[in-house]
C-alpha cells in the first residue's frame, strides 16, 4: 500500500514530518549530511545567540535604522549598509552558506535571543545567505518581580513583529510555556507574523555543587515522558491559530511521531534521541513511523494529522481539567 509521508510546514512542502532541531549535530557538515541522507526533512541550524553579537554590533545597526522610512530619500537609513562594517558572528553565517551548498533539504537559520537589538539585521543577513526560513528561539526568563507579565508578553510580540518586517522567508517562533493563557500568546504570536510555532523551548535548569558549594549548569538530554506537555498544547491549538505548528522535546521513537501527528502537529522535531543513538535513528524511525500507519491503512501523513486534537478528538476535555480530575481519581498507589 502506498503512503504518502509528506507534510507542510510553514508553507514548505517537505518530504516527512521528522526534523532535526539545533544542536551540535547540525553544526556540522558531515553530520548534516548524514542526517540527510537518513531522510531528514529539513535542518535547523545550531542557533547563533544574541550574546554572541558584540554591543558595537548592535549600536552600529540602530544608527543605520535610526530615521529609515523616515522619508523617501532615507527608505534605507542615513548610513552605508553594514555590509561595510565587520561587526558580526561571520562564521554562522559561512556554516549557513555552507549548508546550504550541501544540502537539498530546507536550512533553518535559528536566532536565539530576547531582545529586538540587531536581530532584524542578522535575520536579514540570515535570508541573504540562503536560509529557507528562520526560527527565533525566545529564551527568556522572568526573574525580576517588578516586572509584570504583560510587558513580559509584549516584549515577545514586538520582537517577532520587528523580525517578521525583516525578512520574507518563513518565520517560526519557538517558545517555553509559561504563560499564564497559553492559547491566547500563541494567537498573538501568530497575528504578530510567526508562521510557525515550535513548542516548547526546553529551559535548561541549574544544579547546586554540594561540593563547591556553587551553581552550575547541567544538561540531561530529554525522554519520551517529556513529550506530554507539547502534546497536550498542539492538540489544544490545532487548527485554533494561523500558524504551523512543530513539536520539539521528548521526540524520541516512531510512537512520539504518531501521537504528534494525530495531535496535529506539522512536524516533530528531534535532538536528544539523535545525540544519543547517532543521525542513522532517524532513518529507522521514518521506517517505523510508515509501517505503523500502513498497517493501520492511512493513506498519507495528512490524513492523519489533528484527528485526534481538541477539535476532532471524542472527548475533548480529555485535553483539559476534566482529565487532571479523572487522572488522580483512578491512580491507585503501588502495593
Amino acid at each position: 500500500m502506498s503512503f504518502d509521508m509528506s507534510t507542510t510546514y510553514m508553507g514548505m512542502r517537505l518530504a516527512n514530518p521528522i526534523v532535526p532541531s539545533a544542536s551540535p549535530l547540525t553544526g556540522k557538515l558531515d553530520t548534516l549530511r548524514q542526517l540527510q541522507d537518513a531522510g531528514a526533512a529539513a535542518v535547523v541550524l545550531p542557533s547563533l545567540f544574541e550574546e554572541q553579537v558584540e554591543h558595537e554590533a548592535m549600536a552600529v545597526h540602530h544608527s543605520l535604522e535610526f530615521g529609515a522610512e523616515a522619508s523617501a530619500e532615507a527608505s534605507g537609513g542615513y548610513f552605508p549598509e553594514m555590509d561595510d562594517y565587520n561587526t558580526g558572528p561571520r562564521r554562522y553565517l559561512e556554516h549557513l552558506e555552507a549548508a546550504k551548498a550541501a544540502l537539498d533539504i530546507p536550512v533553518v537559520a535559528s536566532l536565539n535571543g530576547t531582545s529586538r537589538g540587531g536581530w532584524t539585521l542578522y535575520a536579514r543577513l540570515c535570508e541573504e545567505a540562503g536560509a529557507d526560513a528562520v526560527e527565533l528561539n525566545v529564551y527568556l526568563i522572568a526573574a525580576d518581580p517588578h516586572v509584570p507579565g504583560a510587558r513580559i508578553e509584549q516584549q515577545y510580540v514586538d520582537l517577532v513583529d520587528a523580525v517578521r518586517q525583516s525578512v520574507r522567508v518563513p518565520l517560526a517562533v519557538k517558545v517555553g510555556p509559561y504563560f499564564s493563557s497559553m492559547a491566547h500568546m500563541a494567537g498573538r504570536l501568530a497575528a504578530a507574523g510567526a508562521d510557525g510555532l515550535v513548542l516548547f523551548n526546553r529551559f535548561y535548569q541549574p544544579d547546586v555543587d554540594l561540593e563547591t558549594l556553587d551553581v552550575r549548569p547541567d544538561l540531561e538530554l530529554s525522554s519520551s515522558t517529556e513529550l506530554r506537555l507539547p502534546l497536550r498544547w498542539i492538540a489544544m491549538l490545532s487548527g485554533r491559530v494561523g500558524a504551523s505548528l512543530a513539536a520539539t522535546t521528548g521526540v524520541h521513537t516512531h510512537e512520539d511521531v504518531v501521537k504528534l501527528i494525530l495531535a496535529g502537529a506539522d512536524v516533530a522535531m528531534m535532538a536528544s534521541a539523535l545525540l544519543l543513538r547517532g543521525p542513522a535513528h532517524l532513518g529507522k524511525v521514518l521506517e517505523q513511523l510508515r509501517a505503523w500507519f500502513v498497517a493501520r491503512e492511512y493513506s498519507s501523513v495528512e490524513q492523519a494529522k489533528g484527528s485526534l486534537s481538541r477539535r476532532h478528538a471524542p472527548d475533548p476535555a480529555a485535553y483539559e481539567r476534566a482529565n487532571y480530575m479523572r487522572t488522580l481519581v483512578a491512580y491507585s498507589s503501588p502495593r
